[in-house]
């Protein structure tokens, strides 16, 4: 049988997506004594590997353009989707098992304090805000560089950009697998009274119940309740890592927004602790992750566009 028949109308993001869904497939099989709920997972992995290669088919034979925006824009929900499978895995494979301790000990072996705690020495209500604001604008960030490269009509270099934000998202899970960790607003403070020690000025306590809701935490629980339920998502920094990226591209391709990037991207990085949601090592595991993923992505690209015959050019896109 020849794959190339079924991957001629794919790029480089559906290969790598399809590619990952195969790799939680694969877990879930060595591990389906542990997790409930393994075999509805490998379906839903196998739904959406069959959907990426029908969608790609379907905008090819019918030229439509409603078909060829989705098949452009899908990725990032679709990533997000792989987030949340990770949440019916991580806690089952290390048995409910946090590395929260170690992490906690190298900051200190680093800083001799805690460093979300020292922070507190500066904490204020405006500076809580915009702190809080730049944190949240994190996936609007990568809206505001993807639609400035599309509208170049430049679609290799705008399918490279899905690209390698996909695989810096899905080196980050992997990271997640390995180090499972809840962070300190958990552990070395009171989640239930970060409102009361942290408050904002408006849009705070709104933006902070987004965030809380992305990560599977309901409104109004004790600290042990949403430690119970939270995501496994600490180690490495997926928003400082990908902020990064999207700071690099901007540099590297001279968007008009690289600024705008610049100056959130480094509010955003700076709030990941103030905020409380990650530990100073886990910005320096997402800044070398970030440098892994920038380095060996233009590689990936090139071997699967060369082995899968994707509907891309063969030209490096970076």
């Amino acid at each position: 049988m020849n794959i190339r028949k079924f991957t001629a109308y794919l790029h480089s993001a559906d290969i790598l997506i399809i590619g990952f869904a195969t790799l939680l497939t694969v877990v879930n099989l060595v591990f389906a004594f542990r997790i409930p709920l393994w075999w509805r997972l490998i379906i839903v992995n196998c739904s959406a590997t069959v959907m990426i290669c029908l969608l790609g088919y379907a905008r090819h034979v019918t030229g439509s353009k409603i078909l060829a925006f989705i098949h452009d824009w899908y990725v990032p929900p679709m990533v997000f989707f792989s987030f949340k499978e990770l949440y019916f895995m991580i806690k089952p494979i290390h048995l409910g098992a946090d590395y929260d301790d170690v992490l906690i000990a190298i900051d200190r072996w680093m800083f001799g304090v805690n460093p979300t705690e020292w922070l507190m020495r500066v904490a204020n209500p405006p500076l809580t805000e915009i702190l809080q604001i730049a944190y949240t604008l994190f996936y609007f960030l990568f809206i505001v560089v993807g639609y400035e490269l599309y509208r170049r009509h430049n679609l290799d270099l705008f399918r490279y950009f899905v690209f390698i934000c996909a695989y810096g998202f899905f080196l980050s899970y992997i990271g997640y697998f390995f180090l499972p960790a809840v962070g300190p607003r958990f552990t070395l403070h009171d989640f239930s009274a970060l409102d009361r020690d942290l408050p904002g000025l408006f849009l705070t306590p709104y933006l902070r119940w987004f965030v809380n809701a992305g990560e599977s935490i309901p409104m109004g629980v004790s600290n042990e309740v949403a430690i119970a339920g939270t995501q496994r998502d600490v180690f490495p920094s997926g928003h400082t890592m990908l902020t990064l990226v999207l700071m690099y591209l901007s540099s590297r391709y001279e968007l008009k927004c690289r600024y705008f990037m610049y100056v959130t991207g480094t509010l955003l990085i700076i709030a990941t602790v103030y905020q409380r949601y990650h530990y100073v090592i886990d910005l320096m595991g997402g800044a070398t992750f970030m440098l892994l993923c920038i380095s060996t992505a233009p590689r990936l690209s090139m071997y699967i566009k060369r082995h899968f015959a994707t509907m891309e050019s063969r030209l490096p896109a970076a």
